[in-house]
């Protein structure tokens, strides 16, 4: 997590009988003053709709683009980008000189490759979530970077909601003291998922969706680090997809607790909530879905409902390519770097293996996603 900033942030005192005002924070999405380089988009899947929309409204300049299934490419550049050049090898398109930023958005067996590829060729790189299968590997990518000289960040686009931006510049900004307990649940149905590449990951709830909750607790820690992961998932009784879609997290750090729930099939009155707890106040944001919420903060002077802008798609993926452009311009690690997101992985990888062997995991001794036992 970045440094606490110097900023004296409080509530301002408010009138007789109604709520303080909210701190001013600067949750929203940054851009580069002078930094526009060229970007290419490696895969050009359903989710890359919201990367191109982001980009498009932020200003950026995308030239490129890259499907094995060239149509898909070729849309992309209908709809958003129509200057762009399309291909089918994503090994032309880094062949580019001109292109400098590499957003790749594949699905992680074949981006391993591809990021390794993109390193070695001195582009710096957005990687779509998760980052990778193998934490080894992916600390030899975060070396690689470093030799290369450019910066490799992780598409955690979650850390630009609104509501989770806003409750990490009010812990940076010490509103909350010290954090000491982060809890999370989620009711929806994720039934979408059946027919797709999705309903193969055999711990889709854990693994591929909970990374952005592992990735969101590891950064309200800060400096904590999770001691001990217990997890379980099971099957809805009433679900027709294959992976479990109920699952459960608790992870215990030294003076500090987080609890992630995820109940995914839920097909009616879908619920959203976060939970921050810390010395000196508290956050609370709840909503019907991840992209409405509506965000409460208490200390000791009162409390304050900050009416936040902008939406978690796409304005989160303004945000981490944001943030990786302001990172290479400012010449510093990314708050969304991929040093930082191995601490994330570690604690999702133990989750799933302790789902696996029904027992607490020490995050960090799991070293690949482990695979259904």
């Amino acid at each position: 997590m970045a440094a606490k900033s110097t900023k004296n942030y409080s509530l301002a005192a408010p009138p007789p009988g109604e709520a303080a005002a909210a701190p001013d924070l600067p949750y929203q999405p940054r851009d580069p003053k002078q930094y526009h380089p060229s970007i290419g988009l490696i895969a050009c899947g359903g989710i890359t709709k919201d990367h191109l929309t982001a980009y498009r409204a932020a200003g950026y300049r995308v030239v490129a683009l890259c499907d094995p299934i060239l149509h898909r490419a070729r849309q992309r550049k209908t709809e958003f980008f129509p200057e762009a050049k399309v291909y089918r090898d994503y090994r032309d398109l880094l062949k580019r000189n001109d292109v400098e930023v590499v957003d790749i958005a594949a699905h992680p067996p074949q981006r391993a490759a591809m990021i390794e590829d993109a390193l070695s060729a001195g582009k710096h790189v957005l990687s779509q979530k998760p980052f990778v299968l193998d934490l080894d590997f992916g600390q030899r990518m975060v070396d690689l970077a470093d030799r290369r000289g450019v910066k490799l960040a992780v598409n955690q686009n979650g850390r630009w909601a609104p509501h989770f931006s806003y409750i990490r510049h009010a812990i940076e900004a010490g509103l909350l003291g010290e954090v000491m307990g982060v809890h999370a649940s989620v009711h929806w149905d994720h039934s979408w998922v059946g027919g797709t590449e999705f309903e193969k990951v055999r711990h889709l709830i854990l693994y591929d969706f909970a990374i952005h909750w592992f990735d969101i607790v590891s950064c309200f820690l800060g400096e904590r680090r999770g001691e001990r992961v217990y997890a379980a998932a099971t099957r809805s009784p009433t679900q027709q997809v294959d992976p479990p879609l109920l699952a459960q997290a608790l992870i215990e750090c030294d003076g500090a607790q987080a609890s992630l729930v995820f109940d995914g099939h839920t097909p009616h009155g879908p619920q959203d909530r976060t939970y921050v707890a810390g010395s000196q106040g508290a956050i609370v944001s709840t909503g019907p879905d991840l992209k409405h919420q509506t965000l409460t903060l208490y200390t000791s002077q009162g409390h304050a409902t900050p009416r936040l802008q902008g939406c978690w798609f796409p304005d989160g993926f303004h945000g981490t390519m944001g943030e990786l452009l302001c990172a290479i311009e400012e010449d510093r690690e990314p708050l969304n770097g991929a040093r930082g997101n191995l601490d994330s992985l570690a604690l999702c990888f133990a989750a799933v293996a302790s789902a696996e062997r029904h027992e607490p995991v020490v995050p960090g001794t799991v070293r690949t996603l482990p695979q259904a036992g």
